[in-house]
């Protein structure tokens, strides 16, 4: 596909004012995952709690994109898929070679 991207692509749609995260924190979370046509794979607002890991078990794009936020924020990440499930995807939810977009709201550092 000629319209894939190849970095990640990061927009603050709201900065907060909590405590900024550093590279490979432990991150609380919300989240809604989705391919590029808006078709959500995942979410956890749908299921109405949020998630609690280190940055080092996450996807690449999330370790690079979420560093820097602030507790209280929220960020729209655009991944390419060699920063996400790559070239295999998730069989049945993420296609092969899907890039990805997130929308992350930062609850908790530590």
């Amino acid at each position: 596909m000629s319209d894939q991207i190849t970095d990640i692509i990061i927009e603050d749609i709201n900065a907060g004012d909590g405590t900024e995260c550093p590279a490979g924190a432990t991150v609380e979370v919300h989240y809604k995952g989705t391919l590029m046509d808006g078709t959500v794979f995942d979410s956890s607002y749908d299921r109405g709690e949020s998630i609690n890991f280190p940055l080092g078990n996450l996807i690449q794009g999330w370790q690079e994109g979420i560093p820097g936020m602030k507790v209280g924020g929220k960020r729209k990440l655009t991944i390419p898929y060699a920063k996400a499930y790559g070239e295999r995807g998730v069989p049945g939810a993420i296609p092969a070679k899907a890039d990805l977009v997130f929308e992350i709201e930062l609850l908790g550092v530590s």
